[in-house]
């Protein structure tokens, strides 16, 4: 079974991936359009199974391969996100069909509380701070996977001080045998990483800037 995983490890990916999308979006429309609650907890059900799936396919792979691939980080950062931030915006996607269904039907489905939080989605106050919590969350678990991968990789920790002072020379020469990185895969995903993540920091500082002067 491990081998049909990871020989077709991208299509059993997409295949979950897809099927998360279709659970939300019947569970939005049994629930509130043909209003089959309990019908509906099945896709509920149905879409948390398909993230630990990914969980497990990742952890199947990482162990058959015994190496950190690009798919294996991808996933991680798909379940990662499922597990934090993909809560509440399953929430917000909820209060948009509620939204969208009692349009349909004449009927107001949402409840005070409902407008109450999308109220405060539209606070710059609120913004401000979900920006400021959403490029920390990002910057964190950045860094905790560098920590990993430089653990994985051919410095010891004790040298890591001297890898940090010589950032700048084996980012710019890009050749990852001057680098912490086990392989030339993470160093580039790495790279690249970075560069999202300065252009995040430096957005929404811009954002956070723009916003506090307007109020």
């Amino acid at each position: 079974m491990s081998s049909i995983l990871v020989s077709y490890q991208w299509e059993w990916f997409i295949i979950a991936e897809i099927s998360s999308w279709l659970s939300l979006l019947l569970f939005g429309a049994l629930r509130y359009l043909w209003q089959r609650k309990n019908a509906s907890i099945l896709f509920l059900i149905t879409f948390i199974g398909m993230t630990l799936f990914q969980a497990v396919l990742a952890l199947v792979v990482y162990r058959e391969t015994g190496e950190v691939s690009p798919f294996t980080i991808i996933i991680t950062i798909f379940v990662l996100y499922a597990c934090t931030f993909g809560i509440s915006d399953f929430r917000r996607l909820d209060r948009w069909m509620r939204k969208k269904i009692g349009q349909l039907r004449g009927q107001d489905l949402l409840t005070p509380r409902d407008r109450e939080h999308m109220r405060k989605q539209r606070d710059p106050r609120q913004i401000r701070r979900k920006d400021f919590l959403v490029t920390s969350v990002h910057v964190l678990i950045f860094l905790s996977v560098q920590v990993f991968f430089w653990s994985q990789g051919p410095v010891p920790v004790s040298s890591w001080g001297e890898s940090l002072r010589d950032i700048g020379e084996w980012f710019s020469a890009g050749d990852y045998e001057q680098s912490p990185y086990a392989s030339e895969t993470v160093f580039a995903i790495s790279s690249v990483w970075l560069i999202v993540v300065v252009i995040d920091v430096i957005y929404s500082a811009s954002h956070l800037f723009s916003l506090g002067s307007r109020s």
